[in-house]
């Protein structure tokens, strides 16, 4: 395959700030041959300067293959359109723009439009789940063909012990109004049986959800049994997902819900929101809630507390979908086979 050019977020290998999008990125450019990476330091998808993509576009040879994260790419249409011209442009859409929690109804048409121009202009759209594929070719108006699939990859991990097989709650996820972390202290609080739980993610990207968070963990006396521990990676992940008996992800949208495949790549049963990136990734391996209703994920706390039978048949359903999880190997040669048809 001819070298790819792929534009990324400046913050990629921030270990303060672990996201799917990220491990994604860097994975898929560590599997990808002939790479040129960029990364650029920006507010995407609102830069208050476009100078640095438009440099880094302007630098690539006529006919360039380049790979663009949408994160950067979907916001600036008036940089990445023009160059649709004499490049062959590819645009991975980890999450749409006007998919995420808190924008204005302004804001969020604003970026939808912006977002419309630039996948409409690219040659290729790269998208994680199979949902997510069929939503934007439809909600775009873009040709199915035009729209591939390129699911995260999982990497092997061995079956863990939990910790007594029902009480240690893990929830792994930026702490941000979409991934709906207020709503689960709210539904642990209307739980009886003990439990102890911990949120592992990012606490800087949203201060003013994160400060709500902690008051809903004061306001119901939760500070003792519900630890706020920040990022987590290599080993101290490892080992939080080690002691884990459920993982939770409780979000508002999802594209595909990697913390998904990296539980059952352990064998630790889920229980996650019915949104449609998260209810394909997992399969029977967990039980779903509907999203935003905090009294629904309670109904699925106590379902997993009161009844040891379930909780035997889901151990026994993650266990059967980690045989069945693909490697990052399998996600860049696919996104391989995408870009080679450039």
């Amino acid at each position: 395959m001819t070298a790819v050019h792929v534009v990324l977020p400046g913050d990629v290998d921030d270990v303060t700030v672990p996201s799917g999008g990220n491990v994604y990125d860097r994975r898929l450019c560590e599997g990808l041959p002939g790479v040129h990476e960029t990364a650029l330091s920006e507010s995407w998808p609102r830069p208050a300067s476009t100078a640095g993509l438009a440099a880094a576009l302007a630098a690539i040879p006529d006919g360039g293959v380049v790979l663009l994260d949408g994160i950067v790419a979907c916001g600036v249409p008036e940089v990445v359109v023009p160059q649709a011209q004499r490049l062959r442009l590819a645009v991975l859409v980890h999450l749409p723009l006007a998919d995420e929690t808190g924008l204005t109804p302004a804001d969020a048409a604003d970026l939808d439009t912006r977002e419309r121009e630039t996948l409409r202009a690219a040659h290729v759209v790269v998208a994680t789940s199979p949902w997510a594929a069929r939503r934007l070719a439809a909600h775009h108006g873009l040709a199915p063909e035009k729209v591939h699939v390129v699911p995260p990859g999982t990497d092997p991990a061995p079956l863990v012990p939990g910790t007594d097989g029902v009480s240690q709650l893990l929830c792994v996820a930026s702490v941000t109004p979409r991934k709906g972390q207020d709503l689960l202290v709210e539904a642990l609080a209307a739980v009886e049986e003990p439990w102890r739980c911990t949120f592992a993610g990012p606490l800087r990207r949203e201060p003013g959800f994160v400060a709500r968070v902690r008051e809903l963990v004061e306001r119901h006396g939760l500070g003792d049994r519900i630890d706020l521990a920040g990022p987590l990676t290599g080993a101290a992940l490892d080992d939080a997902y080690a002691a884990a008996d459920l993982v939770i992800l409780p979000s508002l949208a999802e594209t595909y819900g990697m913390v998904v495949t990296e539980a059952l790549a352990r064998g630790v049963p889920v229980l996650a929101t019915d949104v449609a990136g998260i209810a394909e990734t997992l399969g029977v391996a967990g039980m779903t809630v509907p999203p935003g209703d905090a009294a629904a994920l309670a109904r699925g706390l106590r379902d997993w507390f009161g009844d040891p039978g379930r909780r035997r048949a889901l151990r026994d359903a993650a266990r059967v979908r980690r045989g069945m999880l693909a490697p990052w190997i399998e996600t860049s040669r696919r996104m391989a086979a995408v870009l080679a048809r450039l």
